[in-house]
């Protein structure tokens, strides 16, 4: 695959890193089902979706995948900086493109610049709340009310793209893809939950669903 260095940053990236490090951004074009990275094997870049989707994932007891953190837009894998393996693959979920940054240079940089990190550690405590949040979401018995809780959580205005679909979703919500599309339905039929496209809306929020 071509890597290109020379288009516009997100936001975002541009907010965070310093100058050194934005020259060392590589754009890289990922289809569906594409490997990032594989549990095990040694880190040695930082990756940031722009488009598309990309899972972490670890094999279950049952021989199903595990979903760990499903990125639509940011980093992935945070941790890894500081990891001498992977703990789990990377999977693209739904085609699109991804930023590559050689982990070392990093490294040296938060290591001078403390402008930087201070950056960097506010970056990590968003994804703190937001895995508290995913916490939090796994610890609701009824399957409606994860539902809602990943899209008022992880989505803007009550708006949230399904990604790679249901059934994807339904291993980041910890439930069967089958209760996942009951829920789906009950909540459309009683017109608290509409989809538009491949987006999943909240058309009214009230009382306690589950």
């Amino acid at each position: 695959m071509t890597y290109a260095t020379d288009r516009r940053l997100p936001e975002p990236l541009r907010k965070l890193l310093p100058a050194g490090l934005q020259a060392l951004c590589a754009f890289k074009p990922v289809a569906r089902a594409d490997l990032l990275f594989r549990q095990g094997k040694k880190p040695a870049s930082m990756l940031y979706v722009t488009r598309g989707e990309v899972a972490l994932q670890r094999p279950g007891r049952q021989g199903e995948s595990v979903v760990l953190q499903r990125t639509r837009r940011g980093f992935v894998a945070e941790a890894s900086l500081e990891s001498a393996r992977y703990h789990c693959d990377a999977r693209v979920t739904v085609s699109g493109e991804v930023i590559s940054i050689p982990i070392a240079p990093i490294k040296q940089a938060l290591a001078v610049d403390s402008g930087f990190g201070g950056r960097w550690i506010a970056m990590l405590n968003q994804e703190v709340r937001r895995l508290r949040a995913q916490c939090e979401r796994l610890s609701m018995r009824g399957v409606k009310q994860r539902l809602l809780h990943l899209i008022e959580t992880e989505g803007g205005d009550g708006r949230l793209p399904m990604g790679s679909g249901l059934k994807s979703m339904s291993a980041e919500l910890g439930m069967t893809h089958e209760a996942l599309y009951r829920a789906v339905a009950e909540l459309e039929k009683t017109g608290v939950l509409r989809r538009d496209r491949n987006v999943l809306i909240i058309a009214r929020v009230g009382g306690k669903h589950g």
